[in-house]
């Protein structure tokens, strides 16, 4: 029996603590994914819900038992309004948390799959312990999926084994709970000492250990924001740490209260964190990327985007609308059916979708395309196809454009090809190159407006406001189109924002609207432009560390944005 599968015959649920790591969606296991995909109930602060809640199936319920945000704070004390649970509020100043064993118990006991998802590990949960001992006191079964702890995870992240060849002793300490007997153990040591505290409280935890007997210059590091794309370190020393955050001027503020994991030790590896800070030293780490498309069609390169330490983040400028006379795309596809084509070429993911709805409209799959010669224009249409069951037979071995796709297409030969007609199902926008050619290879075409493309609407206010005043470090421009319908919609980026154009027409257009255009890819590919500008990003962040200054990103260097020296 699967463990995600209920017990046969049983009225009762079952319950998965799950430990979703320190903060990187990426770091969940394969068994966390799993026991995701098959919940019906999801239990947690609002901050691990947003790491696991991607992995669940649509119409998952999901029950936050973290304090809530719009809540603000109970007056006079600076302690968060607690949010409503299940009817009921907390009393102020005791953990919402406490509530969560309630809320699993009541869906287990619904005959649901719950998932309890904790930060780290579920066995250095604070609660965990006890909400398992409340469902074997029920009968309620439940399994433990273990996560890779926080203050493992966050000092791999950080560039600091917490281990060297001679296999030094490790402590950890949680200085929100240590007793002095605790501090005076793990100060008399010479090992790492790994501790879980706040932003605001490391100074005096540096204290604790100096008092303890550990010696003032002992090497420090600590870092907030921990696998995520917000994380910073600082390096210094126990004696030294408080006067480093006031320099960072990271204190006071408002995120002071936040978790942070400070390693300490001679052996902890702190004077080699330039060498092996691999996370933060990523070329684009941190930069708010912006990026016109759907996100549908930016999944992949917002991946390739992550994978350089950016924060993409998709707005449409475009949306795709049906052809306002439907007739010819219908007569295209009965044709398609009866034998009319001898090939079909898609020139876009948005062709690809038209042409699959329709299809759906009349009953029809990808056998269809049976006897059918089809071509792709570039390696995103092709995978779209694959999607709907279709093995392209031409996809551009040069240039993955209109112009490519003529390179490689044959000419129309009487006597190998039956049918001298090609079907160009496209957008009503389209240029002319594709057909323009095809009829100077012997081909005739029908070229059929498949769908429109029409102006999106707006972003929201907060969106906008950040594009014109600085707020995103580069915005990427697949299109001329891009360009013109972004500045139309939410207004012209800030002058500190880099440009990246996919090709010297798009970054023609830029100018054109007042850009100065500073990445342009080497071909007309979204990858190769997201390659160009993490490119840009390393020999900046390079040209920085020659000249001894602190590594920033363009938006902190806009008027108003408040610099940080930070080691990095």
């Amino acid at each position: 029996m699967s463990p995600t599968t209920l017990p046969t015959g049983l009225d009762h649920g079952h319950v998965t603590f799950l430990g979703a790591g320190p903060g990187d969606p990426g770091l969940l296991t394969l068994r966390a994914v799993e026991a995701l995909a098959n919940a019906d109930v999801l239990v947690g602060e609002h901050e691990v819900l947003d790491v696991v809640r991607t992995h669940a199936r649509a119409g998952v319920a999901v029950l936050d038992t973290g304090p809530d945000p719009s809540a603000g704070t109970q007056p006079g004390t600076g302690t968060p309004q607690l949010a409503v649970v299940d009817g009921e509020s907390t009393a102020a100043g005791v953990p919402a948390l406490r509530d969560a064993a309630h809320l699993v118990m009541e869906a287990a006991r619904g005959g649901k799959r719950v998932v309890r998802a904790v930060t780290g590990d579920p066995g250095l949960d604070a609660y965990a312990a006890g909400e398992m001992l409340a469902c074997a006191a029920a009968g309620v079964p439940f399994e433990v999926v273990p996560g890779i702890a926080t203050a493992v995870g966050v000092p791999a992240y950080a560039g600091v084994p917490l281990r060297d060849a001679q296999g030094a002793d490790v402590r950890f300490v949680d200085a929100r709970t240590a007793s002095e007997r605790c501090w005076t153990e793990v100060g008399a040591s010479d090992g790492t000492v790994v501790v879980s505290t706040t932003l605001d409280s490391v100074a005096a935890a540096a204290g604790e250990l100096v008092a303890a007997g550990r010696k003032p210059d002992t090497p420090l590091t600590v870092t907030f924001a921990g696998t995520t794309t917000r994380q910073r370190t600082w390096t210094a020393t126990l004696g030294s740490i408080a006067q480093t955050l006031k320099q960072a001027k990271v204190l006071p503020s408002p995120e002071g209260g936040r978790p942070v994991i400070a390693v300490v030790g001679e052996r902890s590896a702190a004077a080699q964190r330039d060498q092996l800070s691999w996370f933060e030293n990523k070329p684009l780490f941190g930069w708010k990327v912006l990026v016109p498309r759907t996100k549908e069609q930016a999944a992949s390169l917002s991946d390739q985007l992550r994978s350089y330490g950016a924060v993409p983040h998709e707005v449409p400028t475009i949306a795709v609308e049906p052809p306002r006379t439907p007739q010819q795309m219908e007569r295209a596809v009965k044709g398609l059916v009866t034998g009319r084509y001898e090939w079909i070429a898609f020139t876009s993911v948005n062709a690809v979708k038209a042409v699959r709805e329709k299809f759906e409209e009349y009953g029809l799959d990808a056998r269809a395309f049976a006897g059918i010669k089809v071509a792709a224009v570039g390696e995103q249409t092709a995978k779209a196809l694959v999607a709907f069951g279709v093995k392209p037979d031409l996809v551009p071995s040069g240039e993955q454009s209109a112009a490519g796709l003529l390179e490689d297409w044959p000419p129309y030969d009487p006597v190998f090809d039956p049918i001298d007609r090609v079907f160009l199902p496209r957008a009503d926008i389209a240029t002319e190159t594709l057909v323009a050619g095809l009829i100077e290879l012997g081909w005739e075409v029908d070229d059929v407006t498949a769908y429109r493309t029409v102006r999106a609407s707006p972003p929201p206010a907060d969106t906008r406001e950040a594009i014109k005043g600085g707020g995103f470090d580069a915005v990427l421009f697949t299109s001329s189109s891009t360009v013109r319908n972004l500045v139309g919609i939410a207004g012209k980026p800030h002058n500190v924002t880099v440009i990246a154009c996919i090709g010297p027409a798009t970054a023609k257009t830029a100018e054109e609207h007042g850009l100065r255009v500073d990445v342009m890819a080497p071909e007309p590919s979204v990858h190769k432009l997201a390659e160009a500008l993490a490119d840009f990003g390393l020999k900046r962040r390079t040209a920085a560390l020659e000249a001894g200054d602190p590594v920033t990103r363009p938006s902190e260097r806009r008027p108003g944005a408040r610099r940080r020296r930070t080691t990095t």
